[in-house]
């Protein structure tokens, strides 16, 4: 049977470190509730995109192989921009689809006629920027800059991104995605990009709460009276 003296050093021991871990178990336990309990597909803001959008069908489109690349075409995708057809080659030039014509940016009308093609009807525009650089923690981080971000008259505070460049709606962003985006940061514990599970933060952390846990059973073991009980007994039995 462990001594009184090692006991005490048990119980102080998990009592510091609960009291050092117990804020990021709640932040778990917060987090994982909340992931639990909302539907995925409206954190990704489903319920204010129009999912039936169908883009529209060209003709007398010219052939990629006669655009000005130097390097030729690897990977081509076809963008609806304002009722005109552009290429997006290569994944760094848009060029009209019937002229080949280079575009090297969209336009405001031009990223709100996208915007409207992908976002339910009825949604009023309140605002257009253009944002050239985000930091690490904004919510349209990783993604093609620079953009037009939109905003809408919404009690969620809805966001559209649209890139530039390339002319391609990016996403939405809203109060119940930013709650999320928090929390899945205190859960991962990756305070840069939100994604990395293997931060030394969240390592250390682990392995302190799996130390946390195993210090509560050796402690339930030293203070239990039947165990006090059926080691007392066996030692009586031994002697």
């Amino acid at each position: 049977m462990i001594n009184r003296h090692t006991a005490l050093k048990i119980r102080k021991t998990h009592r510091y470190l609960s009291l050092f871990l117990g804020i990021q178990f709640l932040f778990w336990t917060i987090s994982g509730l909340y992931f639990s309990w909302t539907n995925i597909d409206d954190i990704h803001g489903d319920h204010f995109k129009n999912l039936d959008y169908q883009p529209q069908t060209f003709n007398n489109l010219i052939s990629p192989s006669t655009l000005n690349t130097s390097n030729g075409v690897n990977t081509i995708e076809l963008r609806d921009i304002n009722n005109t057809p552009y290429y997006w080659v290569n994944n760094e030039k848009l060029f009209n689809a019937l002229d080949g014509t280079k575009k090297n940016f969209i336009s405001k009308e031009e990223a709100l006629y996208i915007a409207k093609n992908y976002i339910k009807s009825g949604l009023e525009v309140e605002s257009i920027e253009q944002i050239n650089e985000v930091g690490k923690h904004h919510e349209y981080r990783e993604r093609l800059l620079p953009a037009y971000v939109i905003s809408y008259k919404s009690d969620e505070a809805l966001k559209a991104y649209v890139s530039l460049k390339d002319g391609k709606f990016q996403t939405v962003r809203h109060r119940s995605w930013r709650w999320f985006d928090f929390l899945w940061m205190t859960h991962t514990m990756d305070y840069e990009g939100r994604d990395n599970f293997n931060t030394t933060v969240l390592r250390a952390f682990s392995l302190l709460g799996l130390i946390t846990v195993l210090s509560g059973f050796l402690l339930w073991y030293t203070s239990s009276p039947s165990i006090r009980k059926m080691t007392k007994r066996r030692k009586i039995k031994n002697s």
